[in-house]
């Protein structure tokens, strides 16, 4: 019947989550970074689509990459590929390919599926249009990175390179990404951020920069940090805090800072008593409309960037690279990124509650399997045959004879 021809379409999961992702936008990337001129063979988006299975797979090495791969032989085409990328393919083009067209098509995908993801939000930020920036450190033991500091006794140092990020607070994923050596000062990434007027940002103490908070205020944008625990200042003004703020809010005063030109200038310092961590977190902002637990409020949402770190390397361990240069980590990170964005529009259109992790090992366990991955996640207790995407009657293993 009908019916039945159409569900079984026949796709393994892994091409499913590939339906993401238009071909034509890939190429279309691809020439405008001329990134298809070294290699006829091993196009940007075979390499894309190679690096998505990598990375969903779990793999460790190129090695592993490859084996993985020819075990699946049957079913290549499936994912647009003509034939498996050698090792020394793949390595070449992880050296050669430049990491920005990754860049780029992740900001794509951004692009397209950020409305979704930020429809789908359970809970309100403190505070309108309010971005979020943070940084982790990703930590690599080899020569690759210049690491922070003098060289350990054991000689082995950890170089490292720095994923600093800027999200929405209405979204799960970066809007904004650029990478550093760990050596590198962070306070440099906010000069990169394009705020508009009335948007709010919230940031850990690591970014200090008088100059860009100066900036801001010019351009009517506001800012929320953490005040460094020797920053010297003198107060000017005391505020009255009003019976309705909460009685964590200590002081709210005006304070006056000098720039290391000399020049002065003055924020508004809050002190906050924080029941939970017990103990006293200082904010300076350059907002002064707000209530001072507003202020509070919009440093507890910087949570969000943490949990999206933790979650990228909790599922996508970037313990493992597949090649020896900046390049190379660069292309994984971002193909972790993609990866982790099309994993959250792949769970917030399940409409079931899957956490996270669990829904990840679940796809990467059945990577090649012929299931349809919607009706599987909507009811995992299915019967078997209800949610496979190959008709029954072709799987003439299971048939007796």
């Amino acid at each position: 019947d009908m019916n039945k021809s159409r569900n079984f379409s026949g796709h393994p999961i892994i091409k499913q989550v590939l339906n993401f992702i238009e071909p034509n936008d890939i190429y279309r990337t691809a020439k405008k970074h001329n990134s298809d001129r070294y290699t006829k063979k091993f196009t940007t988006y075979e390499h894309l689509v190679t690096m998505i299975f990598t990375v969903l797979s779990g793999c460790s090495s190129l090695r592993e990459v490859s084996s993985i791969m020819l075990a699946c032989e049957g079913k290549i085409n499936h994912l647009g590929l003509n034939d498996f990328p050698k090792r020394s393919t793949l390595s070449d083009a992880n050296k050669r390919r430049s990491a920005a067209v990754f860049g780029d098509i992740y900001r794509l995908l951004y692009k397209r599926y950020h409305r979704f993801l930020s429809d789908s939000r359970p809970f309100e930020p403190a505070v309108r249009d309010l971005r979020i920036v943070d940084s982790s450190t990703i930590t690599l033991f080899s020569d690759i990175l210049k690491g922070v500091g003098r060289n350990p006794l054991n000689g082995k140092k950890k170089g490292g390179i720095k994923l600093h990020a800027m999200i929405n607070a209405r979204e799960d994923v970066p809007c904004l990404v650029k990478f550093s050596s760990a050596a590198t000062h962070d306070h440099t990434f906010l000069k990169d951020l394009e705020l508009k007027r009335g948007s709010y940002v919230v940031f850990d103490k690591g970014y200090v920069d008088y100059g860009q908070y100066q900036k801001w205020t010019l351009e009517d944008v506001y800012f929320v940090t953490r005040q460094k625990d020797n920053a010297r200042y003198t107060s000017i003004e005391e505020f009255d805090i009003p019976d309705t703020t909460s009685d964590a809010v200590l002081k709210d005063e005006k304070i006056e800072l000098i720039k290391k030109n000399g020049e002065v200038f003055s924020l508004r310092r809050i002190a906050f008593w924080y029941d939970k961590h017990q103990k006293v977190y200082e904010f300076i902002t350059n907002s002064y409309d707000l209530d001072a637990d507003k202020i509070a409020d919009i440093y507890k949402n910087r949570w969000q960037i943490e949990t999206m770190f933790k979650r990228l390397k909790q599922n996508f361990p970037l313990k493992y690279f597949l090649g020896d240069n900046q390049n190379a980590i660069e292309i994984q990170i971002w193909v972790s990124l993609i990866v982790q964005l099309l994993m959250l529009v792949v769970q917030r259109k399940a409409k079931r509650n899957w956490a996270y992790s669990n829904m990840m090992s679940v796809i990467r366990y059945h990577l090649m399997t012929y299931i349809d991955l919607f009706k599987f996640l909507k009811n995992p207790g299915a019967k078997w045959e209800e949610v496979t995407t190959k008709d029954i009657g072709q799987l003439s293993l299971f048939a007796s004879p």
